[in-house]
């Protein structure tokens, strides 16, 4: 009840003259839907005792009257509660949506990206009605429910007391069974979202698949999947259907207490016809209520399952926290390892870096060098701190006194400074402008003109028929040298005092590397570089090459002096080709 509480209190305050009116909207529906019978009541009665046409179509009208602003009011619920439900559930979304984009890389590896859309859009949709009339709706039908038992034992209490027995042991049946399915439902919303972070890995693995004839085990994969999303969706069936034969037996019990005790009454003279039939009538009232009872229960068993883990979503923090700020001196940078050690959250007996230490000077390129699985990739990701290392630190800054931790400097604040470049692109859905400043607005055309025209993509622009304007498709549209260049004009942009370069050029052709080239050359000029290479091309402007081996610095010196030095790992490297020997 703490975690629906949560929710409606953060996610209703700020629509809340709304939401007093829905609820002043089901108050005057309830209201209205408890008068009427009186109206009917009073007809039947007055044309029995043989009265006046007057008071006759009196009636009639006002019971009309009644019945029209009832529909108003139910056109208004709808409308009001659909509004609120949406505009609740978005900003949930938004607010889920930035607090993933918060986690650290240890929780996107953990989580695929298939699972976290079905939690931040799947679990959420199953708020909606919660938001909107599930909790209002039922509390409006327990009030109703309440009135319609009052006013049968205002008509007398024998069938005011038959009738609340039943209708008591209605309630708690449904609640005590609603016990068992809350954690059913949450369990079927987990197997959705294993479903579709399958699927979404799957599909994105599809050339692969079909190249290493892997369909067989994949569609093996799918069909466990859904076999399990199969039983858990019967596990939770199974208790529903004994939860919808509740109301229906309690509303059963209700009609035989009324229909015995009613008809006692009358044939002694106790009640009028008029009386009599309220008491039907409102029994009728009273069924529906039951039904919207049973139904806003079912909704909120889902919505519990989806408020557990949208709440388990939410209670995950970052583990890394970012620092007082840090002094970053304009200029290149000098970088740092000082005896580091890492390992993944998921292999903690295996290091990945092992006392790792060296330094580059401001200004310095190194070439980085070594097989997959050497621990590039991963030096290059504590270099922007999307991880901690497990031992020893990672230091940026000027001269050797004025080197600081990265622990002690805002992310934001080192990611501006650092600037990067690999082979797969991320290229969104926006125009060429909002691509290239990544939705920052302040810089102006001029400038990006100017940078595009610096890495050889001035013709390009020129070509396109809406200029910067020209909307692009997320992962398409651009050939791969056109988004690799597109990558370098982002780093030009921003004027980092370091760059790293994660096969930058790997994937391209000769004529399009070499506008890369140039285009590096540039960017490298008076900045610290680290560049992640398997090319002789890119080897060659690197001052320093460090070659790592299994975690370790096997080899690291000035270029010109490694080559220089026959008996150097370097050295037989280029003798061996360096592509065949890395690979």
């Amino acid at each position: 009840m703490k975690r629906y509480w949560s929710l409606l209190v953060d996610y209703l305050t700020p629509q809340k003259w709304t939401v007093l009116l829905l609820a002043a909207a089901l108050l005057g529906g309830i209201g209205l839907q408890l008068a009427n019978p009186q109206v009917v009541a009073y007809f039947l009665d007055t044309a029995e005792a043989q009265g006046g046409l007057d008071r006759l179509f009196g009636a009639a009208a006002l019971y009309l009257g009644i019945a029209l602003v009832h529909q108003g009011l139910q056109v208004t619920v709808t409308y009001v509660g659909e509004n609120v439900a949406w505009t609740a559930t978005n900003m949930l979304r938004a607010d889920l949506a930035l607090h993933c984009l918060k986690l650290d890389m240890s929780f996107h590896k953990r989580y695929k990206p298939g699972e976290l859309i079905e939690r931040v859009d799947g679990d959420v949709n199953q708020l909606a009605a919660f938001f909107s009339l599930a909790v209002l709706r039922l509390g409006a039908n327990l009030l109703l429910v309440a009135g319609v038992l009052v006013l049968l034992a205002w008509l007398d209490w024998h069938i005011g007391l038959a009738v609340s027995a039943c209708a008591l042991v209605g309630i708690v049946g449904m609640y005590r069974l609603n016990a068992l399915t809350v954690p059913r439902w949450q369990a079927l919303r987990q197997a959705e979202a294993q479903l579709f972070g399958y699927l979404e890995e799957w599909l994105n693995g599809t050339e692969e698949i079909h190249t290493s004839g892997a369909k067989g085990y994949i569609m093996l994969q799918l069909y466990q999947a859904l076999r399990e999303r199969w039983r858990r969706i019967l596990a939770a069936m199974r208790i529903q259907v004994l939860l919808q034969r509740v109301p229906f037996t309690a509303f059963a019990f209700a009609y035989v207490a009324a229909h015995v005790l009613g008809t006692t009454l009358f044939r002694e003279g106790h009640v009028t016809i008029g009386s009599l039939f309220l008491v039907f009538y409102y029994l009728e009232i009273l069924q529906g209520p039951l039904w919207d009872i049973l139904h806003q229960v079912d909704a909120l068993q889902r919505a519990g399952a989806s408020i557990n883990r949208v709440a388990e979503l939410r209670q995950v923090q970052p583990a890394l926290h970012d620092g007082p700020g840090a002094p970053f001196p304009s200029g290149p940078l000098a970088v740092e390892f000082d005896d580091v050690s890492f390992h993944y959250e998921d292999d903690a007996a295996s290091d990945v870096l092992q006392h790792l230490s060296f330094s580059l000077q401001p200004g310095t390129v190194l070439g980085l060098l070594g097989r997959t699985g050497s621990g590039k990739s991963t030096l290059t990701k504590l270099l922007f701190r999307f991880y901690d290392p497990s031992g020893g630190a990672v230091r940026l800054g000027g001269g050797e006194a004025h080197r600081f931790d990265l622990r002690q400097a805002r992310q934001s604040e080192l990611r501006a400074h650092i600037g990067l470049v690999t082979q797969e692109v991320q290229l969104f859905r926006a125009s060429v402008r909002q691509n290239l400043t990544l939705f920052d607005e302040a810089i102006p055309d001029e400038r990006l003109r100017q940078v595009l025209a610096e890495v050889g993509l001035g013709e390009w622009l020129a070509a396109l028929p809406q200029g910067l304007d020209t909307q692009l498709e997320a992962g398409g549209g651009l050939s791969a040298g056109e988004a690799q260049l597109l990558a370098f004009a982002r780093v030009f942009l921003a004027a980092p005092g370091a760059v790293v370069l994660d096969e930058a050029s790997s994937r391209l052709d000769p004529a399009t590397e070499a506008r890369i080239e140039r285009a590096m050359d540039r960017l490298l000029t008076g900045r610290t570089g680290i560049i992640v290479a398997h090319r002789l091309s890119t080897v060659q402007r690197a001052d320093e090459i460090m070659i790592l081996e299994d975690g370790h610095i096997v080899e690291h010196g000035t270029r010109v002096a490694l080559l220089a030095d026959p008996g150097s790992r370097f050295s037989r490297l280029l003798q061996a080709g360096l592509e065949e020997a890395l690979a």
